[in-house]
């Protein structure tokens, strides 16, 4: 017994170290404290277990734990924090027949990660102009790992691309650890192309393939819509990031599964980078096109590179493209 009580101390005290450390709200000083602190008394309550007085051991700690995760629970997410600029707004829109307009659609000019020209525009479209659907895949380490975008075309030549962010606050940095203990929210941004990729290929160094997506008007009016209800909903309700199940692929799936009968879980939808294998195999690629071959012409991180701030960005990237003329 007292060694699965050691174990079970050992193994919640991680969690809860860990959730000490990304929730803490009292610099690195306060941090190290409670962490510190946290580690001690378990320690201490582990000896005094093990010398005899095991009942008393497990009570303090299973009390300890208690009001820890009553702690934990009361940690709501929230919209009114100092957002980093290009995170600030999260789009919304309202339906109105065909006709779709956007607020807070993101428009930056990016010359670095510091430098830019800050632009959120009101946007009009035209569901009955939409006539392509793009998966958009940028890696910036790993193969198994990265960012999905969704970009919808329109006959008029305009594209808008829908990105799911983790929402990050000026003085914060990307953790995937931290995605796992309420660090970071949740935003969903309507932004130019243009913008949206060129940050990522040009200004980030972040490896990026666009691949058309065969869908019927219908799916992609559906999907395009469930993008601007997600959207309103969080601008509404504010969200926890979490690194597994409440990403930009997770959440992509979902609103597909309401669109699309029977779409299967896959491990391509924890492991995003290999997102577009599994679009592949559900039919939602261009047919008779290897995968191999789909990824070599649909890599657009060298034409977005060249392509800088054209006005023809979108028509660059896309030369070459299966599925794109």
């Amino acid at each position: 017994m007292l060694s699965v009580f050691t174990f079970l101390i050992i193994l919640s005290s991680l969690w809860a170290v860990l959730a000490l450390w990304f929730q803490a709200h009292w610099g690195i000083a306060g941090r190290y404290l409670f962490s510190g602190l946290w580690v001690v008394g378990s320690l201490l309550l582990i000896w005094l277990a093990w010398k005899g007085s095991a009942w008393l051991g497990i009570g303090i700690y299973v009390i300890a734990f208690a009001g820890l995760l009553f702690w934990w629970n009361s940690l709501e997410p929230s919209h009114d924090r100092d957002w980093a600029d290009d995170l600030a707004h999260i789009t919304t829109g309202e339906v109105q027949g065909s006709t779709v307009v956007l607020h807070n659609v993101r428009n930056f000019s990016w010359r670095s990660d510091q430098d830019y020209d800050t632009v959120w525009e009101t946007r009009q479209y035209d569901l009955n102009q939409l006539a392509s659907v793009d998966v958009v895949t940028s890696y910036w380490g790993i193969p198994a790992i990265a960012h999905i975008l969704v970009s919808f075309g329109f006959s008029d030549g305009r594209f808008i691309t829908f990105t799911v962010e983790v929402r990050r606050e000026q003085t914060e940095v990307f953790s995937e650890l931290g995605g796992f203990f309420k660090q970071f929210e949740l935003a969903i941004i309507a932004s130019d192309e243009r913008d949206v990729i060129h940050v990522r290929t040009n200004v980030r160094g972040e490896d990026a393939y666009l691949y058309r997506v065969e869908l019927s008007d219908a799916a992609m009016r559906s999907l395009f819509l469930a993008y601007v209800n997600q959207a309103n909903r969080l601008a509404e309700q504010p969200r926890f990031y979490q690194t597994v199940t409440a990403n930009c692929t997770t959440l992509v799936f979902k609103m597909m599964q309401s669109i699309v009968d029977g779409l299967p879980f896959d491990y391509r939808l924890l492991l995003s980078g290999y997102l577009p294998s599994y679009i592949q195999k559900m039919g939602g690629l261009q047919p008779d096109v290897a995968m191999a071959e789909l990824r070599q012409a649909g890599r657009i991180t060298l034409r977005a590179r060249e392509a800088g701030h054209s006005k023809n960005f979108s028509r660059v990237i896309r030369q070459g493209v299966p599925g794109w003329r």
